[in-house]
């Protein structure tokens, strides 16, 4: 049980934290800090720290203005320190993660009794590698990359090596000037350049690093083991459970997660365990694999080395992978003529993620096969690793230091072949939802190539396991975790356990005297496009004001694009249409205008109904062009659809229905973001009033004042 200790601590850094900002208490937080301090409190551990039972979850909804991070924070900290226990917060966006780390934790230390040490957790590849840059400043190294450019050609270019900025670099990293963390670079940092100075977890050989005691990335990991709570993003949670929790964060049994914008989850999980494969393209890279291994069996000092024996099994080893490769081509052929695809219709789905028997068995042989020259490789650079360490037979530690990055990439990218074939190989199990299963013809003519896919549909099984059974507690999070006011979408593709508890907190606005949602009387339906099109121009034209603040917001680019052309020129003349610019310079550029007293329409698809923060005066007015429905043409939506239809179920209410009430409640949600903004909403799908699901979106919605006008 939560102790009266920390109950009164709890309790008076609230009241400290709302004296400082002249802030009065809001019932919404109350209860929120509450859930979540009983949540966790509760948790019986054993006498080693363990946690013990399944009540460890905690899922919040919190409307906008809440105050979501001022609670779990005020909650949570205390509780996980006097446990033992590390605090990991994370976020979807950088964004909420600057504001974490530059307002609401100082903040905290600064107003409360409070004392804790926190700092930002980011993946290897956003710190310079001191390995990859030494080799950089050296010309042999940049000839070799140029040799193996074909290796490297998801990140690298040969014969574009920017060697003023790594010099540069390297000046500022001995001088101080720099930590090598890449977003404290102060010049400009192109993507290319960047990716040839860092490393991932195949290339970093970590305490056999002649640079380790200087790695930035190791610096950073050194806070991590000292601090009491942990910045982070979903992506590198995500990576780090995926290597077995603890890897880069710390032990998932002794931490507690907070994962804010915590609606992103599930997709993110799902989207770090998809994997696609080029056949005719994984061929090519093989080959030249082989070639250009035969560069390091010239260097070897000793033949008969294990690095000289491995060699001479490599080629064998790619062969066997290419002959496979070359059947899965073959027998995929009169399939793909069969189905008749083409350069427009170029994707073939397979049913509930079943594939023909020939095609699992071939993946099986493949997985095994990338297994094997996986081994080798890995064995190979285990041999550069003792080189460096003059315990190496065959290798001269200069030749260890050339190829350890090499050997490095190959790994990453036989690691990404092999995940593929086994999902290809692996019978699905019934007791859970299938993975979804496709094919691609990409090009035509010589050029033409198969990519096949695999996907899960679902990450709730990965997440219940991974996740939520290994934590020691969590608190998930959003201002968007319901759809048609309930958890069942959220539960369904997260997996959270059943007995979590659940929190909904509504948003302290007035959104009956402050908000207006206006459903105009519309003749046409949004399926009838180019009427559709008419009335969305006629209204904007008709109803926006060209000295105010508007944002249009488009389920679709094709109807934006059209609907920007045939506009009136004095909306023309105001408008900013998402893609022609970045989506921070379009939205700097709308603020300029509304601060210069001119008038701005943004025009955008779904990344502007989420996450744009527009308060007061820049913005009033939202028009949405229809109903958010997603078309299930994607292969993981579609198997999930099919599954759920053959479960008796009926996927346009259990998915297409709860998916749109989620982005519509996100998408109005743009309008009202303090407690002074005032503005109204326009839908332009007559939908919402004609079809019997209209009803349930309406009533998920901001219960602002409606008018639907007859």
């Amino acid at each position: 049980m939560l102790s009266d200790e920390l109950k009164t601590k709890i309790h008076s850094a609230y009241r400290a934290s709302l004296a400082a900002k002249s802030h009065k208490p809001r019932l919404g937080q109350k209860q929120m800090i509450a859930t979540i301090a009983r949540t966790i409190g509760n948790i019986k551990q054993d006498s080693e720290g363990v946690r013990l039972g399944e009540k460890h979850v905690a899922v919040v909804e919190a409307g906008t203005g809440t105050g979501k991070t001022l609670s779990y924070c005020l909650s949570v900290i205390p509780i996980a320190k006097e446990r033992g226990k590390k605090l990991v917060i994370s976020t979807a966006t950088v964004a909420l993660q600057e504001q974490i780390l530059h307002k609401e934790l100082p903040d905290l230390l600064k107003h409360t009794d409070y004392h804790f040490a926190y700092t930002l957790a980011k993946g290897r590849g956003r710190y310079l590698c001191l390995n990859q840059l030494e080799g950089f400043l050296d010309s042999e190294t940049q000839v070799m990359e140029d040799m193996f450019a074909s290796l490297f050609e998801q990140h690298r270019q040969a014969g574009d090596v920017n060697a003023a900025l790594y010099q540069e670099m390297d000046n500022a990293i001995k001088s101080g000037d720099w930590d090598g963390d890449k977003d404290n670079w102060k010049g400009i940092l192109r993507e290319d350049d960047w990716r040839r100075v860092t490393t991932d977890h195949q290339q970093c050989t970590n305490r056999n690093c002649a640079n380790f005691s200087a790695c930035p990335f190791y610096k950073a990991r050194a806070e991590i083991e000292t601090a009491d709570v942990i910045v982070a993003n979903h992506d590198l949670v995500l990576a780090d459970l995926s290597l077995g929790g603890g890897a880069i964060l710390t032990n998932p049994s002794d931490t507690v997660y907070v994962f804010d914008e915590g609606h992103h989850l599930p997709d993110k999980a799902i989207s770090h365990f998809r994997h696609e494969m080029r056949l005719q393209q994984s061929i090519q890279w093989l080959r030249q694999l082989e070639k250009n291994l035969v560069s390091l069996k010239q260097e070897l000092t000793d033949d008969i080395s294990l690095t000289g024996q491995l060699l001479l099994k490599i080629p064998q080893q790619v062969q066997t992978l290419v002959n496979f490769i070359q059947y899965a081509q073959q027998g995929l052929a009169p399939f793909i003529a069969d189905k008749n695809l083409d350069s427009d219709n170029n994707v073939h789905r397979f049913e509930f993620g079943v594939i023909p028997d020939g095609l699992r068995q071939l993946a099986y042989s493949l997985q095994t096969g990338f297994q094997k020259l996986f081994g080798s490789i890995e064995s190979i650079q285990d041999e550069c690793k003792k080189a460096k360490q003059n315990e190496g037979m065959g290798l001269t530690q200069e030749v260890a230091d050339t190829w350890m990055p090499i050997l490095g990439v190959v790994l990453s990218r036989l690691e990404q072949s092999k995940a593929l074939w086994q999902l290809y190989s692996t019978l699905d199990d019934l007791n859970y939802p299938p993975n979804a299963r496709w094919l691609t013809l990409s090009g035509s003519g010589m050029e033409q190539d198969i990519e096949l896919g695999g996907s899960p549909i679902l990450a709730a099984h990965t997440l219940r396991q991974q996740l939520w059974d290994k934590c020691y507690a969590a608190v998930v999070t959003s201002a968007t975790l319901t759809a048609l006011n309930n958890f069942s979408r959220f539960n369904m593709r997260s997996g959270v356990p059943h007995e979590s508890e659940y929190l909904r907190v509504i948003s302290p606005f007035d959104f009956q005297n402050k908000g207006q949602l206006i459903i105009p009387k519309m003749d046409c339906e949004p399926t009838q496009v180019e009427r559709h099109t008419s009335v969305i121009v006629d209204y904007l034209n008709n109803q926006v004001d060209i000295q105010g603040a508007s944002l249009a917001l488009f389920s679709s680019r094709k109807q934006m694009e059209e609907v920007s052309l045939q506009v009136e020129a004095k909306l023309q003349a105001i408008m900013l249409v998402q893609g022609e610019q970045s989506k921070r310079v379009i939205l700097d550029s709308h603020k300029e205008k509304i601060d210069a007293g001119k008038g701005s329409l943004l025009m955008g698809l779904a990344s502007f109904a989420e996450g744009v923060d527009l308060p007061g005066k820049y913005l009033t007015h939202v028009v949405i062009a229809k109903i958010p429905f997603s078309v299930p043409d994607d292969p993981v939506d579609a198997t999930l659809a099919e599954w759920i239809q053959q479960k008796g179920g009926n996927p346009f209410m259990e998915i297409t229905i709860p998916d749109a009430s989620l982005r519509l409640v996100q998408a109005t949600g743009r309008l009202l973001r303090s407690e002074a903004d005032e503005g109204k909403v326009c839908i332009l799908d007559k939908r919402l009033i004609s079809k019997r699901y209209g009803k349930q979106l309406i009533d998920s919605l901001p219960p602002y004042h409606l008018l639907v006008e007859k």
